[in-house]
């Protein structure tokens, strides 16, 4: 199976449906693959080897998505709030491109087509190659990874992996005729990938959000009677925090939220909660190498944990969930052995839709089919899934490994901390100090003393942060990860 088996599907299940933009002049699903079939016989005549897509959100991207399939060419959507150094970069590591872009003046030394001219390009009698010509094993789409401690690689989707995920995640033609998503991950997001794939196989249309704000998201909702969405963790706390201002519930018209990419505080959610009490809410914990998701906490689970006396089952809320029906999950401790339920290892994943391949440095995954997610976290007796953080977010302090996460659970427990992140920042004597970076909420105060006291009576005292910095935002990468390198060295240099 291959994307462009699925878009043939998708056209010849519902033609008229609109499955793209305002459903009174949106695109249908037939005009999607004609749409898609003229941007594969643009790909073809100009004998590109792969299709950069450069631009924001709109039908344009799951339109030049589907039209590097059915061209047998990998699509590589890139960061478009890239500088002109970081785009020189990534243009530079391609052998001949074709760039789809709003922007084509940015382009250099590529040949590029403008998003406008791209999705009114002539029909096409037929696509470069049939749908079952296509080997579900070549690669289909290219993500640059968000480079958080390192330099980006480009991560290698297969049909295959992507197919894998569309197939044991939703059900075909299962949305119902109002059903409506809005998206507003990034379009060089895996979840942009993900949620195109997705929508479209169930019959939804989508709506894009290209600029996120908290007002512009809840008026889209409202006018556009939108039923799902995606968000990342930092647009939820602000979607929350603008009801809260309102003193106003969410859209009833909203029957799922979903969220994920990031550590969210148990706060935030049990508030989302609260003000969306129509809304079914789903945490899904998924990685770029992955294909997107592959462990969800549903709305049954959100609800159960939020209500629940006994704190085992509370403590849910603040995981992940569990694992797809196609996807195992382990615990490995460092010799890749699994453990018991409770302990802290390394998170290994495999299945079908998993890939873990780089085009710069091969595929990572085991003989034995695991792919080592570089996460740590640990399942609990029913096989719930709590995710510690990144294996390179690990303190090590005096010799000591310490998980920031540990400590900023009990931090976002302070009555005047909004949220809180925690990293280690080099130390002479030390290696590694713990360096406490706080958002306060509205109209409260606390000093150093006072957060190191409230951790210092909670954790054994070689958890107690050396530093607490109050900030007013973290800073986070373009795909909405916070970025504790950046925090740590600007403390280590006095910048904060």
């Amino acid at each position: 199976m291959n994307l462009a088996m699925i878009l043939d599907m998708v056209a010849d299940g519902d033609p008229g449906r609109v499955l793209v933009g305002d459903r009174a002049g949106g695109l249908t699903a037939a005009g999607l693959r004609d749409r898609a079939v003229a941007g594969a016989a643009r790909v073809a005549s100009s004998g590109a080897d792969r299709l950069l897509y450069l631009g924001p959100n709109g039908p344009a991207f799951p339109v030049a998505l589907f039209a590097a399939a059915l061209a047998g060419v990998p699509f590589l959507p890139v960061n478009y709030r890239y500088g002109d150094e970081q785009l020189a970069d990534v243009l530079g590591r391609q052998k001949e491109p074709l760039v789809v872009t709003d922007t084509p003046d940015r382009v250099d030394g590529a040949p590029a087509i403008g998003l406008e001219e791209f999705l009114g390009l002539p029909a096409a009698e037929k696509p470069p190659q049939a749908a079952w010509e296509i080997d579900a094993e070549s690669v289909a789409v290219l993500l640059m990874t968000s480079g958080t401690t390192a330099a980006p690689k480009s991560a290698v989707l297969r049909h295959a992996n992507l197919a894998a995920y569309v197939f044991g995640s939703v059900e075909f033609g299962s949305a119902a005729e109002d059903d409506a998503t809005l998206v507003c991950v990034p379009p060089y997001h895996i979840a942009a990938v993900a949620n195109a794939l997705s929508n479209l196989y169930s019959g939804r249309r989508i709506v894009y959000l290209d600029r996120f704000t908290p007002e512009g998201w809840l008026e889209t909702v409202e006018r556009e009677r939108v039923t799902h969405a995606m968000v990342v963790p930092t647009m939820l706390v602000r979607i929350v925090a603008e009801l809260e201002a309102r003193g106003a519930r969410g859209p009833a018209c909203l029957r799922s939220l979903s969220y994920g990419g990031a550590k969210i505080s148990g706060e935030v959610v049990e508030k989302a909660l609260r003000l969306f009490p129509e809304t079914g809410f789903v945490n899904a914990y998924g990685l770029t190498e992955t294909a997107s998701s592959i462990a969800i906490l549903g709305p049954e689970d959100h609800r159960a944990a939020a209500s629940a006396a006994d704190p085992a089952v509370r403590a849910r809320l603040g995981s992940v969930g569990r694992p797809l029906p196609t996807v195992e999950i382990e615990i490995h401790d460092d010799d890749g052995r699994p453990v018991a339920p409770r302990v802290v290892g390394d998170i290994a994943v495999r299945g079908p839709q998993v890939a873990g391949e780089y085009l710069e440095a091969g595929r990572k995954v085991g003989a034995d089919g695991w792919f080592p997610t570089r996460d740590r976290g640990f399942v609990d007796e029913a096989g719930y899934l709590f995710v510690r953080g990144r294996a390179d977010d690990t303190i090590i302090r005096g010799g000591e490994n310490i998980a920031p996460a540990e400590i900023e659970d009990v931090i976002n427990a302070h009555p005047a901390v909004l949220d809180c992140v925690v990293a280690g920042v080099e130390d002479v004597e030390w290696g590694q100090r713990i360096g406490a970076f706080v958002i306060l909420r509205p109209g409260r105060a606390v000093d150093e003393a006072g957060v190191r006291d409230w951790v210092r009576r909670r954790l054994r005292g070689s958890r107690t942060p050396d530093q607490v910095v109050v900030v007013e935002e973290f800073p986070t990468s373009a795909t909405g990860k916070i970025l504790r390198r950046e925090l740590a060295e600007r403390a280590a240099g006095g910048g904060l």
